[in-house]
């Protein structure tokens, strides 16, 4: 077995990382370490501190501030650090301020020594102050400042230049959850970190390859037959390619059909394919894709196959069909279910710690979060910004209970965040 032990910063510095390594090597248990920047480099090199100057720091201490719970009596006397003329970083000092405060100055540390407290650092909700020595106490305890906190005592710490928001930061400091499955979450959340923002993956859906074999092995059985072949979702493009490609070894065994598509995503998983779109409504809508469909031609007895998925509405079929007199098969590629994330850590921190924004994607995302984690919510936080793709999703969240914020202009995730961005600022 391959086991990852995953700590943040470096687990050999204050992490307790040689223990865990000693119990392991005494079990016979072969360990590989893969080095980690600690918190004191990574916290002052984002703030612009140097805790190495030619002019004024030449060493750099560490120290901790939290000591074995079990000792008596503190092993460490920071008046001890008073005369090592450069940069001290005391990690986990937060609830020991004061004692630190007044062995350093007992020690001989001038009072009026520069001090930077980091708390969060490197993440998007980081905090910084700048006092002195003697003023750090009072600071933490005006402040309410609680861990996790570094502690940066010289005259590097007087250089400190918090990372600022540019001004396309615009989500610095916001919380956003979003309810995609996670295996769809990705380009999402990048862009919201781009933008600044702390973003949790509560994903309400589950999305899987999912078929009927025998509907499947009779459309493939003619399907250069098609003259049409309709795309409502990425994931009914992805799906129906890994089906496709285990049936036949040739792209060309498609034919000759033409292809449609409903919104950027899904046109984006086609051309992965090496494939041109031959029709696209400007709206995102599958009453657009339809009704383009018959304004461009004549449809009666035309062979169509509509790729789809279980939870996928059937207007797109039923317009062709019923108004177009078309021939309209549909088959299924993928199910989605609707999932409780509840127990995850991600929608713990939010259950208790409320968000600034919440982003349905579709109304299944809609479904489960009115089911699973809406019950869940403390009322006692302010209800976070509930912002929709489109409007089959924000029919969805009225008939739920779910309180609509905004409507991206767009069914899509361009439009999606820049619509959040417009809400939270």
């Amino acid at each position: 077995k391959m086991v990852v032990r995953l700590k943040g910063g470096d687990p050999f510095i204050f992490g307790r990382g040689g223990e865990e390594k000693e119990t392991l090597t005494d079990h016979d248990i072969p360990v590989e370490i893969t080095p980690g920047i600690t918190a004191a480099l990574g916290c002052a090199a984002h703030n612009g501190i140097p805790l190495t100057h030619r002019d004024f720091s030449s060493t750099i201490t560490f120290i901790t501030g939290h000591e074995r719970p079990d000792r008596k009596e503190p092993e460490i006397d920071f008046s001890s650090y008073a005369n090592a003329k450069g940069t001290l970083c005391i990690y986990m000092g937060i609830g020991q301020a004061e004692r630190i405060s007044s062995e350093l100055i007992k020690g001989g540390l001038a009072g009026e020594t520069s001090t930077a407290i980091i708390r969060w650092g490197t993440l998007a909700r980081q905090q910084t102050w700048l006092t002195s020595v003697a003023d750090l106490p009072q600071v933490i305890e005006k402040n309410s400042i609680k861990a996790p906190a570094l502690l940066i005592i010289g005259e590097a710490s007087a250089h400190i230049d918090p990372a600022e928001s540019p001004e396309d930061q615009v989500l610095l400091g916001k919380r956003i959850v979003i309810t995609r499955a996670r295996e769809q979450a990705g380009k999402l959340r990048q862009m919201l970190e781009i933008l600044g923002a702390e973003v949790l993956e509560v994903p309400m859906i589950k999305i899987q390859a999912d078929t009927v074999r025998e509907q499947m092995a009779e459309i493939f059985a003619e399907i250069a037959q098609y003259e049409w072949i309709l795309f409502t979702s990425s994931n009914g493009v992805k799906y129906f390619f890994e089906y496709f490609h285990k049936a036949f070894p040739d792209i060309r065994c498609l034919g000759p059909m033409r292809i449609g598509a409903i919104g950027d995503a899904t046109a984006e998983e086609i051309r992965k394919n090496r494939l041109g779109i031959d029709l696209m409504p400007e709206k995102a809508l599958a009453e657009d894709l339809a009704k383009e469909l018959l304004q461009k031609e004549n449809v009666e007895n035309l062979k169509i196959l509509v790729v789809t998925g279980n939870r996928n509405s059937p207007e797109l079929a039923d317009t062709l069909s019923q108004k177009g007199h078309a021939i309209v098969d549909q088959l299924q590629v993928y199910s989605t279910e609707l999932c409780d994330p509840t127990d995850t850590w991600e929608a713990q921190t939010f259950i208790n710690q409320g968000a600034d924004a919440v982003l349905f994607t579709s109304s299944s995302t809609v479904l489960s979060y009115a089911q699973h984690l809406m019950p869940k919510l403390s009322q006692e936080l302010p209800a976070p910004a509930c912002i929709s793709i489109g409007k089959k999703t924000s029919k969805t969240m009225a008939e739920h209970g779910i309180k609509l914020t905004a409507q991206a202009e767009e069914s899509n995730l361009e439009s999606l965040v820049a619509t959040l961005c417009e809400e939270l600022q």
